[in-house]
């Protein structure tokens, strides 16, 4: 039935947005349509960008929340991207069974944050097994 899937994120400017995702976040660009759309990816997840409207208004806060996890250390990516300008909410906090956390915005006010999974529960002969994904 369903095979993928997109989240879009409404911007108020499609060149600023474009280079956030690109330049800072290092997402690839898949697809741009002047100031109508882009399309960036990271690993399998697929973002749309989409200009804001009135219907639509950019950075609604508490609307969603998009989150990236890491393949490096979350500390090593906060200082990468505190030198590319990036502003984070707080310091990066300890998750329960999840790992460490720290939220940052795009330049439009979008949530989201960042995660470097320390377990993540596997079902296995009825019992969790956690596996650990951070690649040390």
């Amino acid at each position: 039935m369903l095979t993928n899937g997109i989240a879009t994120i409404f911007v108020t400017d499609m060149d600023r947005s474009v280079r956030f995702y690109t330049e800072i976040l290092g997402m690839r660009l898949n697809q741009r349509y002047g100031n109508e759309w882009a399309q960036v990816e990271a690993g399998r997840l697929v973002i749309g960008l989409h200009p804001a409207s009135g219907k639509n208004p950019a950075g609604r806060d508490g609307s969603i929340t998009l989150g990236f996890t890491l393949s490096t250390k979350i500390d090593d990516a906060v200082a990468k991207l505190q030198q590319k300008g990036v502003k984070f909410r707080g310091a990066i906090t300890e998750e329960a069974n999840a790992g460490k956390i720290v939220y940052f915005e795009d330049p439009d006010g979008n949530s989201m944050y960042l995660i470097e999974v320390r377990q993540w529960p596997q079902e296995s002969s009825g019992e969790r097994e956690y596996q650990n994904l951070s690649r040390a």
